[in-house]
């Protein structure tokens, strides 16, 4: 408990420190056993349009808040082994630049079994770029003008690049944005200000057009010793929980679309609680983006 955990002060000074840190209940109802009916839910999802193959979500993050890292532990939550498709830094320190270069696109799968899901890997936001190329590539991606495999440059892609499709299918297309952002530096920093500004300015661009969005705040373990000590307290962390309340009037997302997680960063074995946190965003995510697949036209959503 917390008290215990802080034996080594006053008696009557414990509750006032553990206030500060855990709150007498979850705030969010959480069924912390639910990871196996999430798993078959989605092994079994079908899609509601049939004129698509699958469900495209774009992954999108400032550098370092884990996107790569994401996109690998969704992989690892359904294979029930540790996989590193997506290639991510985990060397621990501040990077200046995106460790993902190219566009790269990740199929999920369960066992031997393609699930109907696609994750796409983008270049990593900078602050002192972003007001360039990144919001337009990330903005193009989604409608499904970049081609797998284009390497970000310093200038946005244009329409006259080979790398540019022209005539994007609804397979091409991402319906959910996903936005990966680090519990453990998120504050009111000149460069999160930028950052967030920025993304405001892609989500209205992408809202115009019925683009859902969901964030996905990482690293609740590093924010929160709480957490760190037991994951299932989560959303008992008084910090984690303001912090999702910053994220939510920073970027404009309800605290409905806001889902905290662990990644898988140095573990050999997967393991169930991180896996179910993993799993019910993802599951959200998959909803969200098939209930916008299913009202778009067979025309190509157009800019």
């Amino acid at each position: 408990s917390c008290n215990s955990e802080f034996v080594h002060l006053p008696s009557w000074y414990r509750p006032l420190v553990c206030y500060c840190r855990e709150l007498n209940e979850a705030w969010r109802t959480f069924d912390w056993g639910q990871k196996e009916e999430l798993k078959e839910r989605l092994e079994k999802f079908t899609l509601s349009n049939p004129d698509v193959t699958n469900v495209k979500i774009l992954v999108a993050g400032q550098i370092g808040a884990g996107k790569s890292s994401f996109i690998n532990s969704v992989l690892s939550a359904f294979q029930g082994e540790i996989v590193n498709e997506a290639i991510a830094d985990v060397s621990g320190s501040a990077a200046s630049h995106s460790f993902t270069k190219r566009l790269r696109t990740y199929r999920i799968r369960s066992g031997d079994a393609d699930l109907p899901f696609e994750l796409c890997d983008v270049i990593g936001l900078e602050p002192e770029r972003i007001s360039e190329c990144q919001p337009d590539d990330i903005i193009n991606t989604i409608y499904g003008h970049v081609k797998e495999g284009y390497k970000f440059k310093e200038k946005p892609l244009t329409s006259d690049d080979e790398h540019y499709n022209q005539n994007p299918s609804l397979s091409d297309q991402a319906f959910c944005l996903v936005y990966v952002i680090d519990a453990n530096t998120f504050q009111l920093s000149e460069d999160d200000k930028i950052l967030t500004e920025k993304l405001r300015l892609i989500r209205q661009t992408i809202s115009d057009k019925g683009i859902p969005q969901v964030i996905v705040m990482s690293k609740v373990d590093e924010a929160s010793p709480l957490v760190s000590k037991d994951l299932k307290m989560v959303y008992r962390s008084k910090k984690i929980k303001e912090k999702m309340e910053l994220c939510s009037f920073k970027v404009g997302v309800p605290m409905s679309n806001i889902f905290p997680v662990k990644n898988y960063h140095n573990e050999i074995n997967t393991n169930d609680n991180v896996d179910v946190l993993i799993l019910k965003a993802f599951d959200q995510i998959v909803r969200s983006a098939d209930a916008r697949q299913r009202h778009a036209s067979n025309e190509c959503i157009q800019q």
